[in-house]
C-alpha cells in the first residue's frame, strides 16, 4: 500500500481485496475499521511497476524461467487466467444419451448448464452445482464431471470401436471413461496405474456409464507386449496447469521437481511404448503448461515412432492448461 504500516491497516485491506469483502469489512459501524480512504483506494487499484515480475504475476520465483520460455509473451495473460475460479465442467456419455437430453434433464432438476469449450460432449455448469451429486443424470452415468480440457485431450487420443486400449497411467479413471464412450463400448478397454489404489472407484464409475473396464492390479500381462492399438499415458506431472483448482501447487512445487517429473515422464513413455501394436497409437499428455514436461518429452519418441498431431492449451481456452502428442508405431 505504499506507506508504513504500524497498525496492520494497510495489510488488512490487502487481505480483504483478495476475497472481495472490502465493502463488508471496512464499515466504520461499531468496532469495524473506517471505510477507504481515497488515497488508500487509489493505491490499491494502482499496478505495481516496481514489483518483481513473479509477484505481479503470482507465480513462484524459481519457476517464472520456464514459465517464460514455455508461454513466452503469453506469459501475463496465462498468469491472470490462472488466478480466475475454475469452472466446473461435465462430459455427457454419449452411450447413454446426447448433449441437448442431458442439458434438459439436468435442467429439470435444478442443474444449469450451457455449451462448454474445447468438446462438443461438454456442458459447463452455470447453476445448482450443490444439486448436481444428486442428480438423476449424474446419478445414472449420463454425465461425468471432467474439465474441458482433459475431455480434448482425450479426444485427441481417437479411440475407436473394436481396439484394444490401454489407459497406462488410469488414476480415477476420467479419461479411461471418456476413451470408452470413444469407442462405443466395443473392444477391450484396459486401465493401469502404478498405485492400483488409485482405481478402486473406477469399477463402480464404468458399471454407472455403462463401460466393461479391466482394472490391472499389478504389471500389465506380457500378452499385451506390442498388442494394443492405442495406449494412453496421462502422465504424473507437475500440475501447473490445474492451479486453478490447485492454487497451493504454486508453492509446494519444489525446485527439482519439474525435472524429476521429466525423468519419470520419459521413463514412462518408454514402458508403455512396449504395449503398442505396430501401426497403433501411443498418446503422451500432461496437465502442465511447462515445456520440460511436455514438448522436452515427447520431442524424443521411442524407437520406432513417429510424431503425429499434437495439442497445447491453456485456460484462455476456457478449460485447464493440457498438453496432449500422439505418435504413431511404424507397422
Amino acid at each position: 500500500m505504499g506507506r508504513d504500516d504500524p497498525d496492520g491497516r494497510a495489510l488488512m485491506i490487502a487481505l480483504a481485496a483478495e476475497d472481495d469483502s472490502l465493502s463488508a469489512i471496512f464499515t466504520g459501524e461499531r468496532f469495524a475499521p473506517e471505510p477507504l480512504s481515497p488515497e488508500e483506494t487509489a493505491a490499491l487499484a494502482a499496478p505495481l511497476p516496481d514489483a518483481p515480475e513473479a509477484a505481479r504475476l503470482d507465480l513462484p520465483d524459481d519457476l517464472m524461467p520456464e514459465l517464460s520460455r514455455s508461454l513466452g509473451d503469453a506469459l501475463p495473460e496465462v498468469a491472470a487466467a490462472l488466478q480466475a475460479r475454475a469452472p466446473l465442467d461435465l462430459r455427457v456419455n454419449t452411450l447413454k444419451t446426447d448433449v441437448a437430453s442431458a442439458a434438459a434433464a439436468l435442467a429439470a432438476e435444478g442443474v444449469q448448464t450451457e455449451p462448454g469449450p474445447l468438446s462438443p460432449a461438454c456442458l459447463r455448469v452455470t447453476g445448482g452445482a450443490r444439486r448436481l451429486r444428486n442428480a438423476a443424470p449424474y446419478q445414472d452415468g449420463r454425465v461425468e464431471i471432467q474439465d474441458a480440457a482433459s475431455q480434448a485431450v482425450a479426444a485427441l487420443a481417437d479411440a475407436r470401436p473394436g481396439e484394444t486400449v490401454l489407459d497406462y497411467c488410469a488414476g480415477g479413471g476420467g479419461k479411461t471413461l471418456a476413451l470408452g464412450a470413444a469407442m462405443e463400448g466395443r473392444g477391450r478397454l484396459i486401465a493401469h496405474d502404478a498405485d492400483p489404489n488409485r482405481m478402486k472407484d473406477l469399477p463402480a464409475r464404468a458399471a454407472r456409464a455403462g463401460l466393461t473396464v479391466e482394472a490391472l492390479r499389478g504389471a500389465p500381462p506380457k500378452a499385451l507386449i506390442g498388442a494394443c492399438d492405442l495406449v494412453f499415458i496421462d502422465a504424473p506431472c507437475s500440475g501447473t496447469g490445474a492451479w486453478r483448482r490447485n492454487p497451493d501447487g504454486k508453492w509446494t512445487l519444489a525446485p527439482g521437481d519439474v525435472a524429476r517429473f521429466a525423468a519419470l515422464q520419459a521413463q514412462i513413455l518408454a514402458e508403455a511404448a512396449r504395449f503398442v501394436a505396430p501401426g497403433g497409437r501411443l498418446v503422451y499428455a500432461t496437465c502442465s503448461l511447462l515445456r520440460a514436461e511436455n514438448e522436452d518429452v515427447a520431442g524424443a519418441p521411442p524407437p520406432g515412432f513417429a510424431q503425429g498431431p499434437r495439442l497445447r492449451l491453456d485456460p484462455r481456452q476456457g478449460g485447464d492448461g493440457f498438453f496432449g502428442a500422439v505418435m504413431t508405431r511404424s507397422g
